[in-house]
């Protein structure tokens, strides 16, 4: 019976449209991070948010090991393990600062916060990769900053540890958008997703030595749900990229304010504020219109005659 009802699903989503798919499998993914988040801040009143870094590391790891062992680690083959390593210690130093910001800040200001990333990215863009001055982005991106600065208040109110501790880590996960740029060039998406895992492993250790508490068999639990959720969201969220064009799925990334808003309320009595709630709106709509426009470029240049189809 079990079998059959699966075959069922299995032939409904069949029947979906890849843009139908892409969209849904975008709102798994926000669920499955939302979720994730609010665990990280519920075990954080127990364990140092490095110490919960280091598990979900392990656990997401161990989801991975069956992907490696099909391929007999075929996949590890590469020619930039440099580039993997810088991205492995940008992506962990971001990690500790997001989970550290998640255990002492409120759940929807953190994630409000987290929309700057593709502002920061567009500024390397131009930066590192060379990529052409378009007045429209450099718009967008001042559009962005107004945002952030409506949530911070800078002058107004003080401005907490958390709040400068995510908006950090969304300037190195766009450094880390950029090596996987580079990377994607010549390795295929399975070769970064697996020394992700590795290198977030590996460098995770030694700052959960550092903090290391004793913790019992439901905290583990706890921990075990942070990486499944944080895999499913992972998988999701790129097979939502490979069907979909990120520019549709954009919209819907908006999400996780409204997840996380809600668990904050309900879990840790957090109601956002009214500046929070703008400012995220500011941020992400310029984000939003930076990857719009990002797109009509590249269909302009690919051909002429596709710039009016968005």
């Amino acid at each position: 019976m079990l079998t059959s009802s699966l075959n069922l699903y299995r032939a409904l989503w069949d029947r979906q449209t890849p843009g139908l798919q892409g969209i849904l499998l975008m709102i798994i993914a926000t669920v499955a991070f939302s979720i994730m988040h609010g665990l990280v801040r519920f075990v954080s009143e127990v364990l140092p948010p490095f110490q919960i870094a280091f598990f979900r590391n392990v656990f997401g790891l161990a989801f991975l090991l069956p992907l490696l062992m099909r391929s007999r680690f075929a996949i590890l083959r590469t020619q930039k393990i440099g580039l993997h390593v810088l991205r492995g210690v940008i992506n962990i130093a971001a990690m500790l600062m997001f989970f550290t910001a998640l255990s002492i800040s409120p759940l929807a200001k953190v994630t409000a916060l987290s929309f700057t990333a593709p502002i920061f990215m567009a500024i390397l863009a131009v930066l590192v990769l060379g990529e052409r001055f378009r007045i429209y982005r450099w718009l967008a991106i001042l559009f962005g900053f107004a945002g952030m600065l409506i949530i911070l208040r800078p002058g107004i109110v003080a401005i907490e540890t958390g709040a400068l501790l995510v908006t950090a880590a969304a300037a190195l996960w766009a450094v880390a958008m950029i090596i996987i740029k580079i990377l994607s060039r010549t390795e295929s998406s399975l070769t970064i997703v697996a020394y992700m895992g590795i290198f977030l492993g590996l460098f995770s250790v030694i700052p959960a030595l550092w903090v290391w508490q004793p913790f019992g068999f439901e905290t583990l639990c706890w921990m075990v749900l942070i990486g499944l959720f944080g895999t499913i969201a992972q998988m999701t969220l790129s097979q939502a990229l490979k069907e979909t064009d990120p520019t549709a799925l954009m919209p819907f990334d908006f999400l996780k304010l409204i997840w996380t808003a809600i668990i904050g309320a309900w879990f840790f009595a957090e109601i956002p504020d009214v500046f929070t709630l703008i400012g995220a709106a500011v941020i992400f709509s310029s984000g939003l219109f930076i990857a719009y426009r990002e797109r009509q470029t590249e269909q302009t240049i690919v051909s002429p005659e596709a710039g009016g189809q968005h």
